[in-house]
């Protein structure tokens, strides 16, 4: 199978040349309106559980052609190797089993049945109330191009709140979300005809001004600049949800850095940054190692470099432009410098080429990697030095990975979370969340939908 041989369902399976008008568009929204009204009207939260669930039973099947066809047309249509691509689309599809759809469901919604029927509503003694989850006709998805993940979660999220969608991805990056679209027809045609996808060069205005006139939500994910420009042409109906730049990083306490633990340690870090090749607002930039540990943080950063080597073999990173690959050569330069000046900076990095770098830095401030396996090791005192580090961008830190034991643990956990933190996990599953996290703190399906209250009489 090759994708020039799929059946013509979506915007996105024209030919290259193919030419988008604004007048398709608007014929393409209003037909999924039609639909959704005519059809995703008529299916039960259940039905589409089921359906979910039985699509990522296909994608684990490593036989399964269409999952074939989108680890094989790596690297070429997603920049990412064969290796790294099956990882992740493993951790994914891994998670859509209808236990887990449930729970999501069950987390953000409080019933599983909110958007099939009134249902009680308990939190208040005085007044019997029941409500119900109202989704929108039409969504449309404004997806990034780094990751094909998120845009699979948009798709997922819209299709158990039985909305249409509209995902407009970025140029070159319609591959996976079109083959996973192509699952959802070939198990319910009647339901795939409620999605659609194309990808067109952003300064398209007229066709964004089109499609974003018949969407009833939008949700945006990318750039700061890209969302607000977004939510500045949207009529006042309209909501936007966007999900903007963020930033991640890990943090080892010093209980963690003997034995066993150390040696899993410095495995789930690698792994992390392996995962996606440290791409997206999940991926660490760098690692803060507890001082006062049976190593030093500079040992901590040799150790971790091993593991990035041993990966290499595995989990090739696999080619990059001349532009990423020079940021790296210009950094590894930089820091190569300061090292032979100052004994607290030293440099581990990949034989001939650029594959991975991981600079020892003892300047504890935080500072954004320039990403593709380049992380950087930062010891400090403690939790609160580490935050302090990073108070310049406490505002885009999104998922901390850590590795700590016992009351600490749970101590460090409370720190971060009243520090801002949305996100916090063990490391090695940084980029490994649930269905039901927080993405950015907001659930992912409650602010999908408009609620209606029914006050009983009493």
């Amino acid at each position: 199978m090759n994708r020039e041989n799929l059946p013509r369902y979506f915007i996105t399976d024209l030919p290259p040349d193919a030419e988008i008008s604004a007048s398709m568009i608007r014929e393409a929204a209003e037909t999924l309106k039609w639909n959704h009204d005519h059809i995703l009207t008529e299916r039960s939260t259940k039905d589409m559980v089921s359906l979910l669930a039985e699509a990522g039973y296909l994608w684990r099947n490593p036989e399964y052609p269409i999952r074939q066809l989108a680890i094989a047309s790596c690297p070429d249509e997603t920049g990412f190797p064969p290796e790294v691509m099956e990882a992740g689309l493993d951790r994914f599809f891994n998670r859509l089993t209808e236990k887990e759809l449930r729970s999501l469901l069950s987390r953000d919604l409080g019933c599983l049945h909110r958007m099939d029927e009134f249902s009680d509503y308990d939190f208040c003694s005085e007044s019997a109330q029941r409500t119900m989850g109202i989704s929108p006709r039409l969504m449309v998805h404004y997806a990034s191009g780094n990751l094909p993940i998120p845009t699979l979660m948009s798709l997922l999220c819209g299709l158990l709140m039985r909305s249409a969608q509209f995902v407009k991805c970025a140029s070159g990056t319609s591959l996976v979300p079109t083959l996973f679209a192509h699952s959802i027809y070939s198990l319910d045609p009647k339901v795939g005809s409620c999605i659609e996808l194309a990808e067109w060069p952003r300064k398209k205005d007229d066709l964004n001004q089109c499609l974003l006139k018949q969407a009833d939500l939008v949700t945006a994910t990318g750039k700061d600049e890209t969302i607000q420009a977004i939510k500045s042409t949207l009529q006042d109906r309209v909501r936007c949800i966007g999900y903007g730049h963020r930033i991640s990083f890990g943090y080892v306490a010093k209980e963690s850095l003997k034995g066993k633990a150390l040696k899993d340690a410095c495995q789930a870090m690698a792994n992390d940054v392996v995962a996606w090749n440290q791409q997206g607002c999940l991926s660490p930039h760098l690692f803060y190692i507890e001082e006062g540990g049976d190593i030093s943080p500079k040992q901590v950063a040799r150790l971790f470099a091993d593991e990035l080597q041993a990966l290499e073999k595995t989990f090739p990173r696999g080619p990059i432009s001349v532009e990423e690959s020079r940021a790296i050569r210009t950094r590894r330069m930089v820091y190569e410098m300061r090292s032979a000046e100052l004994p607290d900076t030293q440099v581990f990095q990949s034989d001939g080429s650029t594959s991975w770098t991981v600079v020892y830095d003892g300047d504890v401030r935080f500072q954004p990697s320039c990403l593709n396996r380049f992380v950087y090791i930062k010891g400090v005192e403690d939790l609160a030095t580490a935050l302090r580090a990073t108070e310049e961008y406490r505002e885009k830190v999104s998922t901390v990975g850590i590795a700590s034991s016992g009351n600490r643990l749970e101590a460090q956990a409370m720190q971060l979370a009243q520090w801002g933190v949305s996100r916090i996990c063990p490391l090695g599953r940084m980029q490994d969340p649930p269905l039901s996290w927080h993405h950015d703190g907001h659930p992912a399906l409650a602010d999908l939908i408009s609620w209606s209250d029914w006050e009983l009489p009493r």
